[in-house]
């Protein structure tokens, strides 16, 4: 534990995820940014940590060593991953509404600029596509090419999820709309355990993204989900673009 903190503290970067320690990550939010926080003393080696409602309840944002700008949004109490039924409970904290509040700090590893909505994501990934096991959200760019697939698509979706007709880097992921400035009133796995058929049962399968997105000049998100499989499914964090070239075109 002393030689990960060392490592963060001295990196000035947050964690490099290790497949030696499953849990790195709760150590991390846990050992040191909670108690700093508590104490007084600023949330390091995280970027942000919201106790505002006590730390069952709270989630911290993690500047992720992978990638220019990627943050992680971490519950502040034990929560395993995906499969955990505790993300399904009416106390489960808001990770995916956190996790989009941490798009300005994404914004300022890469200058400042302000990116359009269609240019960032949240993933999670399944059970069997995670080295980690504390639950903790993706906040990254886009890839240039789903994002541009997306922002043509959206039209044709709506409040159900359905299969898409077109791939995203290759693979076939269900889909629907959700109206939502900021998923602070809109919770996505559980509108994927109740949305879609078999998935409350074997949560832990599937991966689920939130592309922001906006339709008609409202705001919300693109919703995509997709079983694990060995043929590379169930991994929605590949959508993703850690070097954010997206970011590079935005006006």
């Amino acid at each position: 534990m002393a030689f990960v903190l060392a490592f963060v503290a001295g990196s000035g970067a947050a964690l490099s995820v290790a497949h030696a320690d499953p849990d790195a990550l709760w150590r991390i939010v846990h050992g040191a940014c909670v108690p700093h926080a508590e104490a007084g003393e600023g949330p390091k080696p995280c970027e942000r940590v919201g106790l505002a409602h006590g730390e069952a309840a709270g989630v911290a944002i993690l500047k992720d060593i992978h990638g220019v700008a990627q943050m992680l949004a971490i519950p502040t109490r034990k929560i395993a991953g995906v499969e955990d039924p505790e993300m399904l409970a009416p106390d489960a904290p808001p990770v995916f509404g956190d996790a989009w509040a941490a798009k300005p700090l994404l914004e300022a590893k890469l200058g400042g600029a302000a990116l359009p909505r269609e240019a960032v994501g949240l993933t999670i990934n399944s059970e069997w596509s995670r080295s980690q096991q504390q639950l903790h959200v993706h906040v990254d760019c886009m890839r240039v090419d789903v994002a541009e697939a997306l922002k043509t698509y959206r039209s044709a979706l709506d409040d159900h999820w359905r299969a898409m007709t077109v791939a995203l880097n290759g693979r076939t992921y269900l889909a629907r709309r959700l109206d939502s400035a900021d998923l602070v009133d809109a919770e996505p796995l559980k509108l994927l355990a109740d949305g879609v058929a078999g998935a409350k049962a074997n949560m832990g399968a599937w991966t689920l993204a939130a592309v922001g997105a906006d339709f008609g000049g409202k705001p919300g998100f693109i919703l995509l989900a997709e079983p694990f499989s060995l043929e590379g499914g169930g991994h929605a964090e590949a959508l993703q673009d850690h070097d954010c070239a997206i970011a590079k075109l935005a006006p």
